[in-house]
């Protein structure tokens, strides 16, 4: 089954970036689906699934998108990191700029603590455009990889295929809960569990428009490869850091968001080293 989907990618790497972040965004809907069965999400656990997410997302930054971007690199030295350092600061400069601009609220913030440009958004659009702040540089990183493996050949070009599967599996797993995270705080403000859930999966629909994107560009422009795969890198830190990890840092469960961090870090390294 798996050669059958690496075959697949190998012909088809548009749809096969299409299908991966479809993929990330079902378990995005599936997670968001326990809103209709639990009632409440303890504190401690959303913690601990915001610091997964983080882990994961970190992880995948180096494994799956900075080292193949350097090994695709021309030259040597700092010419050959040039391209890595510059895309990876570009990627990193754009989402500060949707940050600053983008109207948006984290989960475990006051709405007075609304960040972008001031709107009268109710405060339900503003928890879900934070969280598609995290999905945009996820999907376009899947997408990216898949786009690198139609401009290689032979075994670089299955290790590229490899590496973007692995990495559609780990965001997918940290989507799970996310769509739990986002949907539960919605139903506790009072919304019916059906428009609770359509919001928590509504937040991960641009993953596949964004990984889309990501592969036609690779596809179409082969010289922007290492630049690509670093302007998902840098994206991705920059949600870490930015957005993830001071979401964590408002309780008294700081200590399970760090142990989640490192969980996600350990299972997203796992499965891009072991599926290579």
């Amino acid at each position: 089954m798996f050669d059958e989907i690496v075959a697949f990618a190998r012909e088809n790497p548009i749809w096969a970036a299409f299908y991966a972040t479809i993929f990330t965004w079902g378990l995005t809907a599936a997670g968001a689906a326990l809103v209709f069965f639990f009632k409440k999400l303890n504190r401690a656990v959303l913690d601990g699934m915001l610091g997964f997410t983080g882990g994961v997302m970190v992880a995948a930054s180096f494994w799956s998108l900075l080292a193949p971007a350097i090994e695709n690199s021309p030259g040597e030295g700092f010419v050959r990191v040039f391209p890595s350092a510059f895309g990876f600061l570009l990627g990193a400069l754009i989402l500060f700029g949707m940050d600053k601009l983008l109207p948006h609220l984290h989960i475990n913030f006051k709405e007075s603590e609304a960040e972008g440009v001031k709107t009268n958004w109710h405060k339900t659009i503003l928890l879900v455009m934070a969280i598609t702040l995290h999905n945009i540089p996820e999907g376009l990183a899947v997408g990216v990889l898949f786009g690198a493996a139609s401009v290689l050949v032979g075994t670089e070009q299955t290790e590229m295929i490899i590496a973007a599967i692995s990495l559609a599996i780990g965001i997918g797993i940290q989507n799970f809960p996310e769509g739990f995270a986002v949907a539960m705080p919605l139903r506790r403000q009072g919304m019916s569990r059906g428009k609770s859930f359509w919001y928590g999966q509504l937040s991960a629909i641009v993953e596949p428009v964004a990984g889309v994107l990501g592969a036609l560009a690779v596809s179409f422009f082969t010289p922007i490869l290492p630049y690509a795969l670093a302007f998902a890198a840098g994206a991705m830190i920059f949600v870490v850091v930015e957005e993830v990890i001071p979401e964590t840092q408002r309780d008294k469960y700081t200590d399970v968001a760090t142990l989640g961090f490192i969980g996600g870090f350990i299972v997203m390294m796992s499965l891009d080293v072991g599926l290579g």
